[in-house]
Protein backbone atom coordinates (compact mmCIF):
# COMPACT_ATOMS: atom_id res chain seq x y z
CA UNK A 1 0.00 0.00 0.00
CA UNK A 2 2.59 2.65 1.11
CA UNK A 3 4.53 1.66 -2.43
CA UNK A 4 1.24 2.36 -3.87
CA UNK A 5 1.48 6.23 -2.07
CA UNK A 6 4.87 6.63 -3.14
CA UNK A 7 4.72 5.92 -6.94
CA UNK A 8 1.80 8.46 -7.07
CA UNK A 9 3.25 10.91 -5.75
CA UNK A 10 6.38 10.54 -7.27
CA UNK A 11 4.31 11.95 -11.19
CA UNK A 12 2.92 14.99 -8.75
CA UNK A 13 6.70 15.32 -7.37
CA UNK A 14 7.79 15.28 -10.73
CA UNK A 15 5.73 18.24 -12.32
CA UNK A 16 6.12 20.18 -9.62
CA UNK A 17 9.67 20.46 -10.09
CA UNK A 18 9.68 20.51 -13.74
CA UNK A 19 7.18 23.85 -12.73
CA UNK A 20 9.60 25.22 -10.40
CA UNK A 21 12.67 25.10 -12.63
CA UNK A 22 11.09 27.07 -15.45
CA UNK A 23 13.32 30.09 -15.83
CA UNK A 24 12.21 32.94 -18.40
CA UNK A 25 9.32 34.82 -19.91
CA UNK A 26 6.56 34.15 -22.09
CA UNK A 27 2.58 36.04 -23.01
CA UNK A 28 -0.63 35.25 -22.06
CA UNK A 29 -4.06 36.37 -23.58
CA UNK A 30 -5.40 38.56 -20.81
CA UNK A 31 -9.62 39.24 -21.38
CA UNK A 32 -11.69 42.32 -20.74
CA UNK A 33 -12.55 42.06 -16.92
CA UNK A 34 -10.42 40.88 -14.49
CA UNK A 35 -7.00 42.96 -13.45
CA UNK A 36 -3.77 41.71 -14.31
CA UNK A 37 -3.01 40.31 -11.02
CA UNK A 38 -5.81 38.48 -10.98
CA UNK A 39 -4.78 37.08 -14.62
CA UNK A 40 -1.62 36.28 -13.04
CA UNK A 41 -2.97 34.43 -10.10
CA UNK A 42 -5.50 32.70 -12.14
CA UNK A 43 -2.42 31.35 -14.01
CA UNK A 44 -0.93 30.44 -11.30
CA UNK A 45 -3.39 28.21 -9.54
CA UNK A 46 -3.90 26.64 -12.79
CA UNK A 47 -0.51 25.33 -13.12
CA UNK A 48 0.09 24.44 -9.46
CA UNK A 49 -3.23 22.71 -9.79
CA UNK A 50 -1.96 20.63 -12.52
CA UNK A 51 1.13 19.75 -10.91
CA UNK A 52 -0.63 17.90 -8.30
CA UNK A 53 -0.43 21.04 -5.60
CA UNK A 54 -3.62 20.51 -3.35
CA UNK A 55 -5.70 24.11 -2.60
CA UNK A 56 -3.28 26.18 -4.16
CA UNK A 57 -2.84 29.52 -2.86
CA UNK A 58 -1.45 32.05 -5.64
CA UNK A 59 -1.57 35.09 -3.46
CA UNK A 60 0.83 33.74 -0.60
CA UNK A 61 3.95 35.31 -0.80
CA UNK A 62 5.89 33.95 1.49
CA UNK A 63 7.63 30.60 0.70
CA UNK A 64 5.57 30.59 -2.01
CA UNK A 65 6.25 27.68 -4.36
CA UNK A 66 6.16 29.23 -7.84
CA UNK A 67 7.75 32.66 -8.62
CA UNK A 68 6.32 34.63 -11.56
CA UNK A 69 5.46 37.87 -12.44
CA UNK A 70 4.06 40.08 -15.12
CA UNK A 71 5.60 42.85 -17.30
CA UNK A 72 2.81 45.66 -17.50
CA UNK A 73 -0.04 46.19 -15.78
CA UNK A 74 -3.74 46.02 -18.66
CA UNK A 75 -6.39 47.88 -17.23
CA UNK A 76 -9.15 45.75 -16.32
CA UNK A 77 -11.11 47.09 -18.95
CA UNK A 78 -8.65 45.78 -21.64
CA UNK A 79 -7.49 42.90 -23.75
CA UNK A 80 -4.26 41.49 -24.75
CA UNK A 81 -1.04 40.47 -24.42
CA UNK A 82 0.62 40.59 -20.54
CA UNK A 83 3.91 39.33 -20.87
CA UNK A 84 4.92 37.14 -17.86
CA UNK A 85 8.22 35.96 -15.91
CA UNK A 86 8.37 32.64 -14.08
CA UNK A 87 11.45 31.97 -12.19
CA UNK A 88 14.42 34.08 -12.99
CA UNK A 89 12.66 35.58 -15.92
CA UNK A 90 11.30 37.97 -13.31
CA UNK A 91 14.17 39.89 -13.38
CA UNK A 92 13.62 40.40 -16.72
CA UNK A 93 10.50 41.98 -17.01
CA UNK A 94 12.01 45.96 -16.35
CA UNK A 95 13.06 45.60 -19.59
CA UNK A 96 9.58 44.68 -20.59
CA UNK A 97 7.90 47.40 -18.71
CA UNK A 98 10.60 50.16 -20.09
CA UNK A 99 9.80 48.53 -23.53
CA UNK A 100 7.86 49.43 -26.74
CA UNK A 101 4.16 48.49 -26.90
CA UNK A 102 1.61 48.11 -29.48
CA UNK A 103 -2.15 48.60 -28.69
CA UNK A 104 -5.38 49.30 -30.98
CA UNK A 105 -7.54 51.68 -29.24
CA UNK A 106 -11.79 52.12 -29.75
CA UNK A 107 -12.10 55.91 -28.56
CA UNK A 108 -15.70 57.49 -28.68
CA UNK A 109 -16.03 61.50 -29.39
CA UNK A 110 -18.65 63.80 -27.11
CA UNK A 111 -18.56 61.99 -24.03
CA UNK A 112 -15.42 62.36 -21.42
CA UNK A 113 -15.58 59.81 -18.10
CA UNK A 114 -13.96 59.99 -14.69
CA UNK A 115 -11.98 56.68 -15.76
CA UNK A 116 -11.39 58.17 -19.52
CA UNK A 117 -13.00 54.39 -20.57
CA UNK A 118 -16.31 52.53 -20.90
CA UNK A 119 -16.41 51.78 -17.15
CA UNK A 120 -16.81 55.26 -15.65
CA UNK A 121 -19.14 57.81 -15.08
CA UNK A 122 -19.68 60.47 -17.61
CA UNK A 123 -18.58 63.93 -16.38
CA UNK A 124 -18.91 65.64 -19.71
CA UNK A 125 -20.65 65.59 -22.95
CA UNK A 126 -19.81 68.12 -26.33
CA UNK A 127 -20.76 68.02 -29.84
CA UNK A 128 -18.55 66.75 -31.89
CA UNK A 129 -20.01 66.85 -35.18
CA UNK A 130 -17.38 69.85 -36.36
CA UNK A 131 -15.07 67.14 -36.15
CA UNK A 132 -13.54 65.68 -39.69
CA UNK A 133 -10.97 62.66 -40.23
CA UNK A 134 -8.27 65.51 -41.20
CA UNK A 135 -9.00 67.11 -38.09
CA UNK A 136 -8.01 63.89 -36.08
CA UNK A 137 -4.91 63.05 -38.46
CA UNK A 138 -3.45 66.73 -37.74
CA UNK A 139 -3.81 66.87 -34.12
CA UNK A 140 -2.40 63.18 -33.67
CA UNK A 141 0.55 64.33 -34.91
CA UNK A 142 1.70 66.41 -31.94
CA UNK A 143 0.97 63.46 -29.64
CA UNK A 144 3.99 61.90 -31.74
CA UNK A 145 7.37 61.82 -30.46
CA UNK A 146 8.79 62.57 -26.82
CA UNK A 147 6.05 64.72 -25.15
CA UNK A 148 4.57 65.12 -21.68
CA UNK A 149 1.80 63.46 -20.28
CA UNK A 150 -0.30 63.15 -17.39
CA UNK A 151 -1.26 60.17 -16.25
CA UNK A 152 -5.03 59.28 -14.92
CA UNK A 153 -6.63 59.52 -11.78
CA UNK A 154 -7.50 55.90 -12.21
CA UNK A 155 -4.28 54.05 -12.54
CA UNK A 156 -2.10 51.37 -10.76
CA UNK A 157 0.13 54.15 -9.96
CA UNK A 158 0.55 54.01 -5.79
CA UNK A 159 0.56 57.20 -3.22
CA UNK A 160 1.92 55.86 0.27
CA UNK A 161 1.82 52.43 -1.19
CA UNK A 162 -1.97 52.33 -2.05
CA UNK A 163 -3.03 52.44 -6.02
CA UNK A 164 -4.51 55.78 -7.02
CA UNK A 165 -7.78 53.69 -8.33
CA UNK A 166 -8.16 52.17 -5.04
CA UNK A 167 -8.13 54.97 -2.88
CA UNK A 168 -10.77 57.13 -4.93
CA UNK A 169 -13.39 53.77 -5.17
CA UNK A 170 -12.40 54.18 -1.19
CA UNK A 171 -13.84 58.01 -1.35
CA UNK A 172 -10.39 59.68 -1.05
CA UNK A 173 -9.43 62.93 -2.75
CA UNK A 174 -6.69 62.30 -5.01
CA UNK A 175 -4.58 64.81 -6.77
CA UNK A 176 -3.37 64.03 -10.25
CA UNK A 177 0.24 62.76 -10.60
CA UNK A 178 2.69 65.25 -12.34
CA UNK A 179 3.21 65.21 -16.29
CA UNK A 180 6.23 63.01 -17.17
CA UNK A 181 7.74 62.52 -20.63
CA UNK A 182 6.86 59.15 -22.71
CA UNK A 183 7.83 58.49 -26.13
CA UNK A 184 5.12 57.72 -28.63
CA UNK A 185 6.90 56.26 -32.04
CA UNK A 186 4.23 55.95 -34.38
CA UNK A 187 0.54 56.67 -33.99
CA UNK A 188 -2.28 56.64 -36.84
CA UNK A 189 -6.12 57.08 -37.46
CA UNK A 190 -7.34 53.50 -39.00
CA UNK A 191 -11.06 54.11 -39.06
CA UNK A 192 -13.50 57.23 -38.39
CA UNK A 193 -17.26 56.32 -37.81
CA UNK A 194 -18.37 59.59 -35.89
CA UNK A 195 -18.41 59.23 -33.03
CA UNK A 196 -15.95 56.57 -33.42
CA UNK A 197 -12.62 56.39 -33.88
CA UNK A 198 -10.05 53.61 -34.13
CA UNK A 199 -6.04 54.61 -33.24
CA UNK A 200 -3.49 52.33 -33.97
CA UNK A 201 -0.50 53.26 -31.46
CA UNK A 202 3.49 52.05 -30.76
CA UNK A 203 4.45 53.74 -27.85
CA UNK A 204 6.78 53.56 -24.82
CA UNK A 205 6.86 52.71 -20.78
CA UNK A 206 4.42 54.33 -18.57
CA UNK A 207 2.72 55.95 -21.27
CA UNK A 208 -1.48 55.89 -20.98
CA UNK A 209 -3.69 55.22 -24.01
CA UNK A 210 -6.86 56.99 -21.89
CA UNK A 211 -5.14 60.06 -21.23
CA UNK A 212 -4.02 60.01 -25.30
CA UNK A 213 -7.34 59.91 -25.83
CA UNK A 214 -8.57 62.00 -23.09
CA UNK A 215 -6.06 65.04 -24.43
CA UNK A 216 -7.23 64.28 -28.15
CA UNK A 217 -10.95 65.06 -27.45
CA UNK A 218 -10.01 68.34 -25.80
CA UNK A 219 -7.58 69.36 -28.77
CA UNK A 220 -10.20 68.70 -31.12
CA UNK A 221 -12.51 71.36 -28.66
CA UNK A 222 -14.78 68.30 -27.65
CA UNK A 223 -14.28 65.33 -25.49
CA UNK A 224 -13.08 61.53 -25.54
CA UNK A 225 -13.01 58.58 -24.21
CA UNK A 226 -11.84 54.63 -24.72
CA UNK A 227 -14.70 52.46 -25.60
CA UNK A 228 -12.15 49.88 -26.37
CA UNK A 229 -8.27 48.65 -25.52
CA UNK A 230 -5.89 45.71 -26.97
CA UNK A 231 -2.77 45.41 -26.54
CA UNK A 232 -1.14 43.61 -29.55
CA UNK A 233 2.70 43.93 -29.00
CA UNK A 234 4.76 44.24 -26.11
CA UNK A 235 9.12 43.63 -26.31
CA UNK A 236 8.86 40.18 -29.19
CA UNK A 237 5.63 39.25 -27.91
CA UNK A 238 2.82 39.55 -30.18
CA UNK A 239 -1.29 38.51 -29.98
CA UNK A 240 -1.39 36.19 -32.46
CA UNK A 241 1.71 34.62 -32.68
CA UNK A 242 2.59 34.38 -28.75
CA UNK A 243 0.00 34.71 -26.16
CA UNK A 244 -1.50 31.67 -24.95
CA UNK A 245 -5.22 31.41 -24.18
CA UNK A 246 -6.70 30.23 -20.50
CA UNK A 247 -7.45 26.86 -22.62
CA UNK A 248 -3.56 26.79 -22.78
CA UNK A 249 -2.46 27.46 -19.55
CA UNK A 250 -0.70 24.00 -19.18
CA UNK A 251 2.68 23.63 -18.74
CA UNK A 252 3.66 21.54 -22.08
CA UNK A 253 2.17 24.87 -24.16
CA UNK A 254 4.18 27.04 -21.86
CA UNK A 255 7.86 24.92 -22.22
CA UNK A 256 7.17 25.28 -25.72
CA UNK A 257 6.93 29.33 -25.83
CA UNK A 258 8.93 30.03 -22.74
CA UNK A 259 11.93 32.32 -23.81
CA UNK A 260 14.44 31.13 -21.63
CA UNK A 261 16.80 33.75 -19.31
CA UNK A 262 19.76 35.01 -20.83
CA UNK A 263 21.88 34.81 -17.36
CA UNK A 264 22.82 38.15 -17.78
CA UNK A 265 20.06 40.65 -15.99
CA UNK A 266 20.00 42.39 -12.71
CA UNK A 267 17.64 41.69 -10.76
CA UNK A 268 14.74 43.66 -10.61
CA UNK A 269 11.40 43.70 -8.40
CA UNK A 270 8.83 42.48 -10.81
CA UNK A 271 5.73 44.63 -11.17
CA UNK A 272 2.65 42.67 -10.02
Amino acid sequence: MAGNISNAAAPISSSLSKLQSLNGLFAIYKKQGPTSADVLNTLKEALLREAGVQNPNPRKRKKQSLKMGHGGTLDSAASGVLVVGVGNGTKMLSTMLTGSKKYVAVGELGKATDTLDATGSVTLEKDFEHITRMDIEEKLKKFVGDIMQVPPLYSALKKDGQRLSVLLKQGHKVEAKPARAVTVYNLTLQEFKPPVFTLDIECGGGFYVRSLVDDLGKALSSCAHVKDLIRTKQGQFTLEEHALHEEHWTLEHILRSLQPCSGSEPAEKADT
